[in-house]
């Protein structure tokens, strides 16, 4: 009768270990990353909600319009197969097209949100083409004056353009008047002396909180 000895690789057993428990966590984290975005569509429309002072709390003081509308940018969703990207104009970066995850974490770090809006039903065949035309204002830079130009955009301007074809938003008239004393908010009037500018009042142009009253978005979930 022959005898067969088994051997025992443990070295080889741990290994394996190791390479399973690591494909495992990878699976969970990638499961965990992605729980959040489940449900996003392609074209949503990226809110993010505003400070209370500085630049951000300027921008929010002259434009609210809503109580639970309070935002100082916007960006637009592209979801791939498996990864989700923003294509926003930022004053960091210029018109770009960046990871959703890293997205979300850079206002996380400012203590800012995600809030997700959505072109309703009848408008979402704008989509698409609003997506290619956002892919090809990506290298342009930020519009640190805030008055429309063709060379460079700011966040709702890159917003608007990326929809104009279809008519999604319009430009309106802006505003820098401090609702509470009447005047221009004080921000604004040293902020364009810097620059040696005139008020833009009453000049066109749009705003994250003007976006976010389209009657053409509902609000879908906050991320």
């Amino acid at each position: 009768m022959v005898k067969i000895k088994i051997f025992s690789f443990p070295k080889l057993k741990k290994a394996g270990i190791i390479t399973v428990s690591l494909i495992v966590m990878l699976l969970l984290h990638f499961c965990t990353s992605n729980h959040e975005f489940k449900g996003l569509k392609n074209g949503d429309l990226l809110f993010v909600t505003a400070k209370e002072s500085g630049l951000s709390g300027a921008i929010n003081n002259v434009t609210q319009k809503q109580k639970n509308a309070s935002f100082d940018h916007i960006g637009i969703l592209e979801k791939g197969n498996k990864n989700f990207y923003v294509f926003h104009a930022a004053p960091k970066g210029g018109s770009q097209k960046q990871p959703l995850k890293d997205f979300i974490k850079e206002q996380a770090q400012e203590g800012q949100k995600v809030v997700v809006y959505r072109l309703k039903s009848q408008y979402q065949n704008a989509v698409p083409e609003a997506l290619e035309k956002a892919e090809s204002m990506v290298g342009k830079p930020y519009n640190f004056n805030y008055i429309l130009d063709e060379n460079s955009y700011y966040c709702s301007d890159f917003i608007e353009r990326a929809f104009r074809k279809d008519h999604i938003f319009k430009l309106e008239p802006m505003t820098f008047i401090d609702p509470k004393t009447g005047k221009t908010n004080e921000f604004w009037a040293e902020f364009y002396k810097k620059k040696n500018l005139k008020v833009p009042e009453g000049e066109p142009g749009c705003n994250p909180n003007g976006l976010a009253g389209s009657d053409k978005l509902e609000r879908i979930k906050e991320l």
